[in-house]
């Protein structure tokens, strides 16, 4: 098994190794750590905004509802 893996290793040709395989790999990760990144930072702005509305008009939903009865 590690013959195969040996002769094929020699037969390819490192620029196609680096270029076709490991540096695509590595964009599209980085890619993908830069969406994620934007997308948590518009939750935590979100959740932000939600904490502080609760903080300006009380404490929630329910205890309002509690109070009125």
């Amino acid at each position: 098994m590690s013959s195969v893996l040996s002769i094929f290793l020699q037969e390819l040709p490192g620029p196609f190794l680096v270029l076709g395989i490991f540096l695509p790999v590595t964009l599209l990760l980085f890619l993908l750590i830069a969406y994620f990144r934007i997308k948590l930072m518009a939750v935590d702005e979100e959740l932000a905004q939600i904490s502080h509305r609760q903080s300006k008009y009380g404490s929630s939903l329910y205890g309002r509802m509690r109070r009125r009865r």
